[in-house]
């Protein structure tokens, strides 16, 4: 009897590169026909969502003023590029889910198990970046910067500047609010402890505001609007860490009990 037929369905098995690449292949295809068809049913909408995206902006304009193209093809490409990013932002379950799939084979159970609900958990923690980002730091920002410039300097930014600008924010506050998946994954994995995360607070709040200058536009209120939000991001990552430990200490426990 060969080796083959010990093997029982569902078993992890090894399969061949050729499939695995066909399989990727297959995910990705289905990923961007998402993002495809997305973009497809928000293009014709898509000077709606670049005048929504610039209400934090223009509603602090002085009167007189709006915003300005100084590019011939800005007009065009700046609500074009608005809509293919909102295409990927929104289509961000359905590609984590196909690469969940992709993945999903390798893994032990207890490791889906953990895997699923931090899955969920990113997606949501993502998109509430881009809302944070949104609705509180552009206000204040774009409140501080239109207040600010000389009297007789009318404020008319360039729209595609603009958006550059509030993509950018929008992905590094994505990111940031991943904090505390990251910080969950360095503990379920061993890699760091609750303790030797406490320990390194001090370091971990100066690294917040390194980041905060490297990631945002060289003004200290953005750093501080990302600085602020990552180091408290980190606090519940913590304080999530210590809950994970400690059911997974009591799980522990309860096994080696039924056991005796």
């Amino acid at each position: 009897m060969s080796d083959s037929s010990h093997h029982e369905p569902g078993n992890d098995q090894e399969q061949p590169l050729v499939s695995h690449l066909v399989e990727l292949r297959q995910r990705l295809i289905r990923a961007l026909l998402i993002v495809l068809a997305i973009f497809l049913c928000l293009f014709y909408f898509a000077n709606d969502l670049y005048t929504l995206l610039s209400e934090p902006l223009t509603a602090l304009l002085p009167v007189g003023t709006t915003m300005i193209a100084t590019d011939v093809t800005s007009p065009f490409f700046a609500p074009f590029k608005l809509t293919l990013m909102a295409s990927i932002f929104l289509a961000m379950p359905v590609i984590l889910h196909q690469a969940w799939g992709f993945i999903a084979p390798g893994l032990y159970s207890h490791e889906k198990k953990m895997a699923v609900p931090l899955l969920a958990s990113s997606i949501v923690l993502f998109y509430a970046g881009i809302a944070f980002a949104y609705f509180v730091v552009f206000p204040i920002i774009f409140g501080f910067f239109t207040s600010v410039g000389p009297e007789n300097v009318a404020v008319m930014t360039d729209i595609s500047s603009y958006l550059n600008f509030v993509l950018k924010l929008f992905f590094a506050f994505g990111i940031v609010f991943e904090i505390p998946i990251a910080t969950l994954l360095l503990i379920w994995t061993g890699a760091a402890s609750v303790e030797s995360l406490r320990a390194k607070r001090a370091y971990i709040i100066v690294g917040c505001f390194v980041l905060g200058m490297l990631l945002t536009p060289p003004d200290v209120i953005s750093q501080s609007l990302l600085a602020l939000p990552m180091w408290l991001l980190f606090e519940l990552g913590i304080v999530l860490g210590q809950v994970l430990v400690r059911r997974r200490d009591d799980g522990l426990a309860e096994e080696d009990g039924s056991s005796d």
